[in-house]
């Protein structure tokens, strides 16, 4: 047979081959194309379900055919317009009648919602035992409950449509409210000055750019996030690593196994479990008290994103769909395929996978071992390079490889230490997580996970693509699915049996010649100079934790923010604008809003804790009127009543119209010296804390904002323990974490006794009473233990100004504050601190 004839033999059988290996692919995309459009015709329809649709004919249809009139005769008239009145085309006519009127019942309900969900009222609620919830809010809950208890159980992205829009503050109000935020910072002369300054740009030019955020905000989803993910997160030029990303730690008081490769498969499938959660928007959405959902579309760049350098400007690209993940050990890069005839890898299987590589002997290519030091580094140093040596052939493929990846995982060659009695251990396994080796962490891609010799784990997460909250609840459903999981044997290893043998790892290639090298080098250098200036000082904190908060009737937020303001002001010996941010997740597309802890009501009361002569019942006063200004704060902030974002695109109009202005300059330079985040837990209700106390991570952490500042994140781990990230600069001469750390370890220990001071006043007052009037004291002891039980431990919401009492809900179904970052800073999400109880009892009743 002559050659062309073979030749056009083989093309055939290559076709079927090639249309065979590919088939399943095309066929579980298709699959997936149609599962993507069902769920959007779901959520579009939701709170209705999609099974109403059928009844409504069904009526429509019995109704017609009964002989029964539909208003306006719309049947009829339907029918005038199809070519005939058979049995056929009388069914067509039902059909379209029923369409019609359930569309309109459906979108009916969904803005009916969607006007209930602007109502916040229920969070300045005034809360107590003796408090009752205004009629207007139980009436609103009611409306709620009903209209989101439908047929069917609501998707991941089935609130989106029925969330209102970020409310934009007149300029009046965030004027009042920031002066007031300033006034403890400065002395008479500084004030006055910037109090004219605002007067100016309130009576100028701020009318004028208010115009345009009004038009923002009508066509826009949220008139802050595009703005604020541009400017704040893409626009930055400094390097991400320690600016930008932050980190997260294992939970350290358990230990699965000390096997690498097992831990490794097993958080590995997990995540790829959650991410299949997602895609099918099967994950529940976030609902506070069950009940007021939360924005869910930052969950979409979880996986499979990465941060694109550009010269000027940054880029967010997110693909559909990945196969594989990115491994980086000893200095090379293994593409790891994770999906068998379109299924997951076992546990099992992974860690087959896994142990191939960390037997993998082969020596990374010249240059290969610090590329990811370019991520770390300058964008713009990042972006030239990627332009000259990674746009075509091999080093591009391979660079397609790492940023297509689902996330990036990094076997590092050390161990994770945790000793309580060795604090310095701590400290390294947070520096490890937050910066590595400046070289071993892929810090553009979304999310990468870190595996260490001894089994412990933690992530480093890059900040653009979504707040950390969304990140703090995949690691709590890693958390907790490992733990309700049982997957590791008596041996260490995964449990279960390969089916098969899993794909071999794929050894990345690359071809990266001198001046390649050079540009690695340079970043490198750059990267090592922040990673050697970070003074990280992780402070465990077991002397008490939220059981004593909760005996005092604090909250638990603002009782550490106030232990912060009086740490802070004792280390520095004076105040300083303070960052905690509060989420507005609340409202479409809502990301994040500061929260201004250092008032001028705190720092009444860090002077009266520095002052002798204040008594323990003035300070507590105080202490309550704090409290009470920072709860309004953060409830304010979830409202849309925030100051900073409203100032910060302010700006960006201004500089869009290319208009100056003095005041907007003054705001956006202030340092904020004292950078504070709580870190989320608690989010769901998968796993009972109480009976799993000790499967709680221990937090994470960020860079500080400031040179001369602190970065402070800080978790409730539990009714005993408390975790605080303190980081701030070497380089700085007037900061040191591990004296801050001190400091707050000494103002928490003040609080408690300035707690335990005023409850034996009282109860000295109430023997007093008892002593001078025994037979009312008989009379009422029901009602003395009452008292007592409501007051002791002075909860200043509660106790000592009841009628201004602000809570607002916490726990399982909310969020909290984390980490949020502005130009390379980092922020946090604002806790909800205390439950609606009488709400959810009335909800019940209902």
């Amino acid at each position: 047979m002559c050659r062309l004839c073979q030749e056009q033999k083989r093309v055939p059988a290559l076709t079927r081959a090639l249309s065979l290996r590919y088939l399943p692919h095309q066929l579980n995309k298709e699959k997936k194309s149609v599962y993507n459009l069902v769920n959007s015709v779901k959520n579009g329809v939701y709170p209705a379900p999609l099974q109403s649709l059928w009844a409504m004919v069904a009526i429509i249809t019995s109704l017609h055919f009964a002989g029964f009139k539909m208003p306006y005769s719309l049947t009829d008239k339907i029918l005038t317009l199809l070519p005939g009145k058979t049995l056929e085309w009388q069914f067509t006519a039902c059909t379209i009648m029923a369409i019609v009127i359930w569309l309109t019942v459906i979108y009916t309900l969904r803005y009916t919602l969607k006007l209930l969900l602007m109502y916040k009222g229920w969070m300045y609620e005034q809360r107590g035992k003796n408090r009752q919830v205004s009629l207007k809010t139980k009436l609103w809950l009611l409306a709620v409950k009903i209209l989101s208890s439908g047929g069917n159980k609501p998707l991941l992205y089935s609130y989106q449509g029925s969330l209102p829009r970020l409310p934009l503050p007149p300029v009046e109000e965030t004027m009042k409210r920031y002066l007031r935020s300033v006034r403890p910072l400065y002395d008479d002369e500084k004030y006055t000055k910037v109090e004219k300054l605002a007067e100016e740009f309130q009576s100028g030019i701020a009318t004028k750019l208010q115009r345009y955020l009004v038009l923002k905000s009508w066509w826009s989803s949220n008139y802050v996030s595009d703005w604020w993910e541009e400017y704040v997160y893409l626009r930055g030029r400094s390097p991400l690593i320690v600016n930008s990303n932050f980190y997260g730690i294992d939970a350290i008081l358990m230990s699965p196994t000390q096997s690498q490769a097992a831990r490794a498969a097993m958080i590995i499938h997990t995540c790829l479990q959650y991410r299949r959660l997602i895609e099918r928007q099967e994950l529940e959405p976030i609902l506070i008290q069950g009940l007021v959902p939360l924005c869910s579309w930052q969950y979409e760049r979880v996986f499979n994103t990465t941060r694109v350098p550009g010269v000027e400007t940054d880029k967010i690209v997110h693909y559909n769909d990945t196969k594989h993940i990115v491994v980086y050990h000893k200095g090379r890069y293994f593409k790891v395929y994770i999906y068998h005839q379109n299924r997951i890898l076992h546990p099992c299987e992974i860690e087959i996978q896994m142990q191939m590589i960390l037997e993998d002997t082969s020596a990374p290519a010249a240059g290969e071992e610090r590329l990811a030091a370019l991520t770390a580094g300058e964008r713009t140093a990042w972006a030239n390079a990627r332009t000259e040596f990674f746009f075509k052939g091999t080093n591009r493929q391979s660079l397609d490889a790492v940023e297509k990846a689902a996330f990036v995982v990094a076997l590092d060659d050390i161990p994770y230490e945790f000793d309580e009695n060795d604090p310095s251990k701590l400290d390294q396994y947070g520096k490890i997580l937050l910066c590595g080796k400046g070289y071993d962490r892929w810090f553009d891609k979304s999310f990468t996970l870190c595996f260490s010799t001894n089994g412990r784990i933690g992530f480093n997460a890059e900040h653009s693509w979504a707040d950390a909250a969304v990140m703090s609840h995949l690691w709590e459903f890693i958390i907790s699915e490992e733990t309700m999981s049982a997957g590791y044997g008596p041996d260490g290893h995964t449990l279960g049996t390969p089916e098969f043998n899993p794909p071999k790892p794929v050894r990345l290639q690359w071809e990266l010649n001198a001046s390649c090298q050079s540009a690695i080098e340079r970043s490198y250098q750059v990267v090592q100079g922040l990673c050697n200036d970070i003074d990280l000082r992780i402070f465990m904190h077991t002397a008490y934790g939220k059981g004593l908060m909760k005996e005092c009737r604090v909250s638990p937020d603002a009782y550490i923010q106030m232990a912060l303001q009086l740490a802070y002001f004792r280390d520095a010996g004076k105040f300083s604008l303070t960052y905690e941010a509060s989420m507005t997740r609340l409202y479409r597309e809502g990301r994040t809003e500061t929260v201004r802890p250092c008032t001028i009501e705190s720092a009444k009361w860090v002077r009266a804790m520095e002052d002798k002569n204040v008594t323990t019942e003035q300070r507590i006063k105080l202490l309550n009127d704090a409290c009470l200004q920072h709860q309004r704060g953060y409830q304010d902030a979830m409202c849309g009543k925030g100051i900073d974002r409203h100032l910060f695109c302010l700006y960006v109009v201004s500089k869009y119209l290319e208009v100056d202005s003095p005041f907007l300059k003054e705001v956006l330079s202030e340092p904020w010296r004292l950078s504070t985040s709580q870190t989320p837990h608690g989010q769901t209700s998968r796993l009972d804390l109480k009976k799993h106390p000790k499967c709680i991570s221990a937090g994470g952490g960020f860079g500080p904002v400031a040179d001369d500042g602190y970065g402070v994140s800080y978790i409730i781990a539990g009714e005993d323990l408390l975790f605080f990230h303190i980081s701030s600069k070497k380089s700085s001469p007037v900061t040191d974490s591990s004296r801050f750390a001190l400091a707050v370890e000494k103002a928490l220990d003040d609080l408690k006794n300035l707690f335990a001071d005023w409850k034996r006043i009282q109860n000295q007052k109430k023997h007093s009473a008892n002593a001078s009037k025994p037979e009312v004291a008989n009379s009422n002891n029901s009602h003395t233990k009452k008292l007592e039980s409501n007051h002791v431990g002075s909860k200043p919401e509660e106790v000592l100004s009841r009628p201004n009492e602000q809570k607002i809900p916490n726990g399982k179904d909310c969020q909290s504050s984390f980490l949020d970052s502005e130009s390379g800073k980092s922020d946090k999400l604002s806790r909800f601190d205390s439950e609606l109880l009488e709400t959810k009892q009335f909800i019940n009743k209902v």
